[in-house]
């Protein structure tokens, strides 16, 4: 029995809709969501990933039937249909393509704003710089913003969501980015690193900056990006909350060793965080005492010096006393 042509496309819409919807939920393609924001890129990205594979289903399909469905006959020499074109099936392929960008624009927008990409302390351009071109070694190009007074910049970014707008974040961590390498600092506490330690369920702002050349910091993950521009602060703004390494990769070609521009976030539970800072504070500390105790006095250079000058320690300590006495 042959079913009717509006039987068989019904029953094609229905097939190509459920494959669409389940491929577009189940893929596999992205990483884990470690991040606040990331179920709101995966929601996204999971919608034209259901719209592409609808798309691709129903134009292949409509090929393979066509190469099935109308190929040449044998003995069949006639010329085909002279078919000039279809108004209707012009205005269907023209008004459905300007429906589906329509609806992403709208579905992006939100999701950018949700983000934090309409803060308006992060999302304001102040305008066009100059531009100064450095003499770099060769094989790397570098331009230098000039910069303009600090009252006059806002950073760029993305920066707080709406429900922590006007909020501060619970940790700030300043982020440099130089040819080939991420630095972190840490300002409340002093701490360098070059990997960013950060606790999970907590806001963390980083202030961005670029030494040289343009990088982007990039945390698939996290489902962030943020470019590192030279003589202009941007910033990013999230919230992680799977504890776990993830690389962090930077995502601007920015020279011969691009590549290998990698480092690593660490996401801490709040108490494995705090365990890390009190060790990089305590091993800071080490450090420092070990260099005072190495580092000799200036009394001490001096001392070892007049061993060569044949000078005597009783004109040592007077030389010494007199020094003190013109400090105070």
């Amino acid at each position: 029995m042959k079913l009717p042509t509006s039987i068989n496309t019904l029953i094609a819409g229905i097939l190509i809709t459920l494959i669409s919807l389940w491929y577009g939920q189940n893929h596999g393609w992205m990483p884990v969501a470690a991040s606040q924001e990331a179920p709101l890129v995966d929601g996204l990205f999971n919608t034209m990933m259901t719209i592409a594979t609808g798309l691709f289903l129903l134009i292949q399909g409509a090929l393979i039937i066509a190469i099935i469905r109308y190929r040449q006959k044998p003995g069949d020499n006639t010329d085909a249909d002279p078919v000039e074109g279809n108004i209707g099936l012009e205005i269907v392929w023209t008004a459905i393509p300007v429906a589906i960008v329509m609806v992403l624009s709208v579905y992006s927008f939100e999701v950018y704003n949700e983000m934090g990409g309409l803060d308006p302390a992060a999302s304001t351009d102040p305008g066009p710089q100059k531009t100064a071109v450095v003499p770099a070694a060769p094989g790397s190009a570098l331009a230098a913003t000039l910069p303009e007074s600090e009252s006059q910049q806002l950073a760029l970014g993305v920066g707080a969501s709406p429900d922590v707008q006007g909020r501060s974040a619970n940790l700030s961590v300043d982020v440099l980015g130089l040819q080939y390498a991420w630095i972190f600092t840490y300002p409340e506490s002093g701490v360098v690193s070059g990997e960013l330690h950060v606790p999970a369920g907590q806001d963390v702002q980083l202030n961005i900056a670029a030494q040289d050349v343009i990088h982007a910091f990039w945390v698939p993950q996290f489902r962030l990006k943020q470019d590192a521009i030279p003589g202009r602060k941007t910033e990013l703004r999230f919230k992680p909350e799977v504890p776990g390494t993830y690389p962090i990769i930077c995502a601007e070609l920015c020279g011969a060793y691009h590549g290998a521009m990698r480092t690593q976030v660490v996401v801490h539970t709040p108490e494995g965080y705090e365990e890390w800072l009190q060790s990089q504070i305590a091993q800071a500390a080490a450090d420092n005492l070990m260099v005072a105790s190495i580092e000799p006095s200036e009394i001490d250079r001096l001392q070892a010096r007049t061993q060569d000058w044949n000078v005597t320690s009783e004109a040592l300590d007077s030389l010494q006393a007199h020094h003190h006495h013109h400090h105070l």
